[in-house]
């Protein structure tokens, strides 16, 4: 049983970790991406992770090829902060090679436009590193503990990690037609105590499940 004294503290602390938490990256409806103008607020239940949106009706089973285009987001409103450019490129190069392994389980990898082939736009637009030492002593912690318990139960973001932001633009590679487009915010388990280390390891992690979510939206 908790000293009545330490429990105070323990909800001070608590109290902190989530203004702390909450003052994390928010994507936005990025002005530089061609889709930005038809980007709508997401209503919908994955609105935490998916906060904009925009969808045409579209027949995904005939599309049996899928190019793909990994860029980094270079607009004024970018959400990278003080990150360097060499581990910008390194989480664009990972996000290119990732969502290309997982897309050839649904799809023939393509070299260029043609019929039935999907046009698939991905631009990485800001990251957060896990922050040094806390990041990781949050998992040690009670309070951090007590914390990331509940964010993991809520699907939030754990106290001090790491995350990725970035916009997905889907094309009908033959007529430029844009299909679905969105902006979306990915981050490990807040209990995934492998991510917590390594400065990257918490985005990559994100952009891992972000994969597997626009495969499962594409069948």
């Amino acid at each position: 049983m908790l000293n009545k004294n330490v429990v105070p503290l323990l909800f001070t602390v608590v109290t902190v970790l989530t203004l702390s938490a909450c003052a994390g990256v928010q994507p936005l409806p990025y002005a530089g991406i061609s889709s930005s103008s038809q980007l709508q607020h997401n209503r919908d239940d994955d609105a935490g992770k998916v906060p904009y949106k925009y969808t045409a009706p579209a027949a995904w089973s005939k599309y049996t090829q899928v190019l793909v285009d990994p860029v980094v987001y270079q607009g004024s409103d970018n959400q990278f902060g003080e990150m360097k450019a060499e581990d910008r490129t390194e989480l664009a190069d990972y996000m290119g090679k990732k969502f290309s392994e997982k897309l050839a389980a649904r799809f023939q990898v393509a070299q260029q436009p043609g019929p039935n082939t999907l046009r698939i736009k991905l631009i990485l637009t800001g990251a957060e590193k896990t922050k040094p030492l806390v990041g990781q002593f949050m998992h040690f912690d009670l309070a951090g503990n007590l914390y990331n318990g509940v964010q993991s139960v809520r699907g939030g973001q754990g106290a001090f990690s790491g995350s990725v932001s970035y916009a997905v633009e889907i094309y009908d590679s033959s007529n430029g037609q844009l299909l679905k487009a969105y902006v979306s915010k990915q981050y490990p388990n807040a209990m995934n105590l492998v991510a917590a280390f390594g400065s990257l390891s918490a985005a990559k992690t994100g952009i891992d499940k972000g994969a597997d979510a626009l495969v499962t939206q594409l069948h």
